[in-house]
């Protein structure tokens, strides 16, 4: 796979999978924290105060199709903040050069700070000797002009802290009157990752048998776990939608229409869930969700950008969703982030 390497683009450097055939995520590289953040108490880091939360200071470079890069663009719909934070959107397709800016393409946009064609130009711009891969989402500083944090988990939960009073009022974390914790949150979302969240890529990029079916066992534990569970609450932790939320969303709402088919996730589909499908439909109608949801853009992404995967390029056609249909999810109660009254 293809990285930065000394400042340099290297198409040849960067192994996915170890010598079992399974599937090995690299580390993300920039993970500075805005001052002003609610660190989360797995973290190892301060905020640093060099980066102080500022209404048009800030950038998000995202991609409709990346999972990761989605769950900064549903926290900033849900909170409010796309007056405070820009965004440019990179072209579903990803070729031998990286992330690139097609902005003649439909959903896509022009690099709309520094006028790059690919996105590796910001992480040099921002690290000349930088050594990694290049991902989405990107926080990008103007006025420090650098990138500030490349981890998607980690911007998330800076757009719910340090931005509060920059959106619209509203919270993804449980408020002082919930039973639940900011570190119920935390342990939910760590607890969605391996299985399920990384769970589709290692079934889809192992290379071995031994270890597809180690990632497809974990896979569908987890998913009939959460559909247990789901069965008596609305949401995954206390009464609101939360953090958690986005990041089991994200996943859902590829899963049967690409996750099942192109990565082999295919013991089952999410519509034949009882309960994980009308959860999905639900968040899906929650007011802000919908319009961050582009599946053009994410089977055009997935089905013609691993070769190894699907060598022939072919976008697969199905399923037919309805995603507006009726869920009946608000009989277990809880709301959805709404914005705070006007005093």
């Amino acid at each position: 796979m293809n990285q930065l390497v000394n400042g340099e683009w290297r198409t040849d450097t960067y192994e996915a999978t170890d010598e079992e055939g399974a599937f090995q995520r690299g580390e993300t590289t920039f993970r500075n924290w805005i001052a002003g953040s609610d660190v989360p108490e797995h973290v190892d880091a301060e905020p640093d105060e060099r980066f102080q939360p500022a209404a048009g200071r800030y950038h998000l470079y995202v991609s409709y199709a990346c999972p990761w890069a989605h769950r900064t663009l549903l926290a900033r719909s849900l909170l409010g903040l796309e007056d405070a934070i820009s965004v440019s959107v990179v072209d579903p397709w990803r070729g031998e050069d990286g992330w690139q800016f097609s902005p003649e393409k439909d959903g896509c946009t022009r690099d709309h700070l520094r006028g790059s064609d690919y996105l590796r130009e910001l992480y040099v711009e921002a690290d000349p000797d930088a050594t990694c891969r290049v991902t989405v989402p990107v926080l990008w500083d103007e006025e420090e002009e650098t990138i500030v944090n490349n981890e998607s988990r980690e911007i998330l939960r800076m757009l719910s802290t340090a931005f509060a009073d920059l959106g619209n009022g509203a919270s993804l974390l449980p408020d002082a009157d919930d039973d639940a914790t900011v570190a119920d949150v935390d342990e939910a979302i760590t607890d969605i990752y391996e299985p399920i969240n990384n769970g589709v890529y290692r079934a889809g990029f192992a290379t071995s048998q031994e270890a597809y079916d180690e990632a497809i066992d974990d896979l569908f534990e987890a998913l009939d776990r959460y559909d247990e569970r789901l069965a008596d609450q609305r949401y995954l932790v206390g009464d609101s939608l939360t953090e958690a939320d986005i990041c089991l969303f994200t996943t859902l709402v590829r899963f049967d229409q690409v996750y099942h088919t192109h990565f082999m996730c295919n013991r089952k589909f999410v519509h034949q869930y009882d309960n994980l499908w009308p959860y999905l439909r639900d968040l899906y109608q929650t007011p802000g969700v919908a319009e961050t949801v582009d599946m053009a853009h994410i089977k055009e992404h997935y089905y013609t950008t691993h070769p190894d995967v699907t060598p022939s390029g072919i976008v697969a056609r199905g399923p037919d969703l309805d995603f507006e249909a009726s869920h009946d999810r608000e009989r277990l109660g809880g709301e959805a982030p709404t914005p705070a009254a006007d005093d």
